[in-house]
């Protein structure tokens, strides 16, 4: 799978842009703030229509514009696929297929697939559960529909349900409708456990590879999936919980609670690991998922590289730059010179100013 080009409308500071992407490498080179990562957002939009940083859609649109447009050109087996998102500032996005409206955001999964790596993943391993359960989501939702159309509708029932927590509070005689709630969380939920737990056991050979490579062979590592509750005693742990969720007003059972645990020869990296260690955990789980991704979409998918090098040693820069040599790479950087250090093909260099993005030299 390939980008071959981009066309951004009134998106963060940018108020025209057309790019061209080389099938190889493309280098984003500027000083900070002038709109390098608003371009690798707008690319992983169009893979998963969310943006990496969390943000809403009106927060993507120029400021003092009501909308925003991107375009996106990718080709798999030689078969080109337009990409439109329109961004809206009071309404929900609009997306299409080749001039094709979507029903539904989700139905874009698959026609792009694009991997982000930015210093923040860096740090996932020591964050909180929230960014493990995000990494699992966002690849998921990429590989598998059914899974979205499970955490769509299982984050729909959590507000729901929240919400009802709160109106019980206050009114008791709505608790007689949190069964039905209930209900819906168990249906949705157990497919979330289940699709989890095989993702896990999936990666984990895959992982402990690409960790056992990148520690000279000293370390196995082993991602262990953590649910919060399993999937048989889902229902019977909301029922005996439940009056404590009303005092608390809000859903305390459920795989929202979800976590994963890594363990290097036993020892758990989150809370024992040195900070080299959980880096080196971090890294292997980035390697880890371009892997699976290939090996689920039989293709290759498209590598954002937000700023990471500047976050890594030079040892695990040649690593990383060693096992994304056949992927198309695009790449954000202060500077071109650390790329050429450590001999990485450099195709595309573009240079952004203050939302402007020229073409500035090629290398071969």
């Amino acid at each position: 799978m390939l980008v071959k080009s981009l066309e951004l409308e009134n998106f963060r500071n940018y108020q025209k842009l057309q790019i061209e992407f080389d099938p190889v490498s493309n280098i984003l080179s500027g000083d900070n703030a002038q709109g390098k990562t608003n371009i690798l957002e707008a690319l992983y939009l169009c893979a998963v229509t969310k943006s990496h940083r969390g943000s809403k859609d009106r927060d993507m649109i120029a400021f003092g514009q009501e909308e925003a447009h991107i375009k996106c050109i990718v080709e798999k087996n030689g078969s080109p696929d337009r990409i439109d998102i329109h961004l809206k500032k009071n309404r929900n996005k609009g997306i299409a297929v080749n001039g094709v409206p979507l029903r539904r955001a989700s139905d874009l999964f698959g026609t792009m697939n694009a991997v982000f790596f930015s210093p923040e993943d860096l740090s996932i391993i020591k964050k909180g559960p929230s960014d493990r359960r995000r990494f699992v989501d966002m690849e998921l939702c990429q590989l598998d529909r059914l899974y979205t159309t499970y955490l769509t509708g299982y984050n729909h029932v959590i507000q729901q349900k929240n919400q009802l927590l709160k109106d019980i509070y206050g009114n008791p005689s709505l608790k007689d409708t949190l069964a039905v709630w209930n209900e819906q969380l168990v249906r949705y939920g157990i497919q979330l456990i289940r699709l989890r737990r095989e993702f896990v056991e999936d990666m984990n050979p895959i992982t402990n590879e690409i960790h056992k490579n990148l520690t000279c062979g000293r370390e196995n590592l082993e991602i262990r999936y953590e649910p919060d509750v399993t999937e048989q005693l889902f229902e019977k742990a909301l029922i005996q919980n439940e009056d404590r969720e009303i005092r608390m007003k809000m859903s305390l059972i459920g795989p929202h609670r979800d976590d994963l645990a890594f363990l290097a020869d036993g020892m758990d990296i989150r809370t024992f690991g040195s900070q080299g260690q959980q880096r080196t955990t971090a890294l292997s789980l980035k390697l880890a998922q371009i892997a699976f991704m290939k090996k689920v979409r039989k293709d290759t998918p498209i590598l954002l590289l937000d700023d990471v090098l500047s976050e890594l040693d030079r040892s695990r820069q040649l690593q990383l730059m060693d096992s994304i040599r056949d992927i198309q790479t695009v790449v954000t950087c202060t500077g071109v010179d650390d790329f050429v250090n450590i001999r990485f093909p450099v195709s595309k260099v573009f240079e952004v100013v203050q939302g402007t993005v020229s073409q500035i030299t090629r290398r071969n």
